[in-house]
């Protein structure tokens, strides 16, 4: 009960758009503003002025309609693409290239093909910068945590759609990010390999405790994985709301989804999705 009692007060009082949470602050987008020149030289205007900032250890979805510039922030908090105006920071530093200890994870997994699991991963460690005597005992204890074990010399196409994404997500770990952007990560795979990918992320997320941007088109994946859940408008791209998910952890992905708080709250999303932007 006490549970459905906070959640209801994330629901009718979403937090402010922008409000910063506490903590070190990880990622900051201040009056974001993009736009793109289109080939008959008009401009489409992508994002429309957002500010939220995302703090150490804090996991973050952000959903909202197709072609709201979701992926988009991404790309600029990554340092692959320009704003048109306003502020992009990671770790307090202003972003104008590829900035150090951010990682990026797509929807597809874009595994090398002549490297196997643990020569995937190992890609991760040689990017960061880790010593060469420390990649055995990363990888390995990176392979226990996926439960890859017994795979570590498959090559990518004798694994399963979701054991693929597994050791993408090994590569990202194995670079050591103190910022994840994940960019729907899981969109592509079956409900049931969904589930099980988001139950191992946050296995993994609570033993790394990184910071998470995680942008996905399935509300009850935002709900059920995240601290907050950011929603943005149709294009141009506004926040509409900033929910706290004030849900227990550790969270079971399937039990959770006959909680009546989380019902409630996955509600609420959907009808600010309905909004007119």
């Amino acid at each position: 009960m006490a549970v459905m009692t906070t959640e209801k007060r994330a629901v009718s009082a979403p937090a402010k758009a922008g409000s910063e949470p506490a903590g070190r602050v990880r990622a900051e987008l201040r009056d974001l503003q993009i736009s793109f020149r289109l080939p008959d030289m008009s401009t489409l205007d992508v994002i429309s002025g957002i500010s939220m900032t995302v703090s150490e250890g804090e996991f973050v979805a952000v959903v909202g309609p197709s072609g709201s510039g979701k992926s988009t922030i991404l790309r600029a908090l990554c340092g692959l693409l320009k704003p048109s105006g306003g502020h992009v920071a990671v770790d307090g530093v202003p972003v104008s290239s590829p900035p150090p200890g951010v990682g990026f994870m797509f929807q597809k997994d874009a595994l090398l093909p002549w490297r196997t699991v643990a020569g995937n991963i190992r890609v991760g460690a040689e990017l960061g910068g880790m010593p060469a005597e420390e990649h055995e005992e990363r990888i390995g204890r990176l392979v226990k945590l996926l439960r890859l074990d017994g795979f570590e010399n498959a090559w990518p196409n004798q694994l399963s759609g979701g054991m693929r994404q597994r050791v993408s997500l090994g590569r990202l770990l194995a670079y050591q990010p103190s910022l994840m952007l994940m960019d729907e990560p899981f969109g592509a795979l079956d409900y049931q390999t969904k589930i099980a990918m988001g139950k191992e992320l946050l296995s993994v997320w609570e033993a790394e405790r990184r910071a998470i941007i995680f942008v996905t088109h399935d509300i009850e994946e935002a709900v059920a994985l995240a601290d907050r859940v950011v929603v943005f408008s149709a294009r141009p791209a506004r926040i509409v709301a900033d929910y706290k998910v004030d849900l227990p952890r550790p969270r079971h992905m399937r039990a959770m989804r006959s909680d009546p708080a989380f019902t409630m709250l996955t509600e609420a999303i959907w009808a600010d999705l309905a909004l007119p932007s």
